[in-house]
């Protein structure tokens, strides 16, 4: 009876620390969350299903649908990768599948203009008005992505003063940064004539 209690309790703790861990990294995958809990990758899937937290693709495309439903200065369209989370004028993420188009002639290398363009759709995007651009940027390419890599890019809201946003934009994949970029993102209140 009492070595059944001491099982319940540690599986409590992992459910527990599975929940942490899936707040902490949304788009942790079952493999990563094993490995994180020292379980087996069905275990995981069995705590997930018990405690009713879905696979990643579905907690993709749920928080798509929320960030998306905030988004104002882009179209779902116009933004590089998907965006996942937004808190408009403080922080977005979005995650950018890389595919082999994306890639230098003959290698698996990406392409860094992909690299830049989600950080630069994100800076905008999580600036609140209906026309934003990009007034300037300073920005260091750290590492490369290659065809498979899912980059995640950070988006955070720092100084604003007379519609004009210090955006910050971290790149990584993995645990590995790969871009920094400092925007100056601006509102922009009517179109100039050409």
């Amino acid at each position: 009876m009492e070595g059944t209690s001491i099982k319940s309790q540690r599986k409590k703790n992992r459910q527990d620390r599975l929940l942490k861990l899936i707040e902490q990294n949304p788009l942790a995958t079952d493999e990563e969350l094993a490995a994180s809990l020292e379980a087996s990758v069905s275990t995981i899937r069995l705590d997930r299903a018990v405690l009713g937290v879905p696979e990643l693709r579905e907690r993709m495309r749920s928080m798509a649908q929320k960030a998306t439903s905030r988004l104002r200065s882009l179209k779902q369209n116009e933004v590089v990768g998907d965006l996942l989370e937004l808190e408009p004028n403080k922080w977005a993420l979005s995650v950018l599948e890389t595919r082999r188009e994306m890639a230098f002639r003959k290698t698996d290398m990406v392409w860094d203009h992909y690299i830049y363009a989600q950080a630069s759709s994100i800076a905008i995007a999580v600036v609140e008005a209906d026309l934003v651009i990009v007034d300037s940027m300073r920005g260091e390419y750290k590492g490369h992505a290659r065809v498979g890599d899912s980059l995640v890019a950070r988006a955070k809201v720092g100084v604003q003063k007379d519609g004009k946003y210090i955006v910050s934009v971290r790149t990584k994949v993995g645990e590995k940064e790969i871009f920094v970029g400092r925007f100056i993102a601006a509102i922009v209140s009517q179109i100039e004539p050409a």
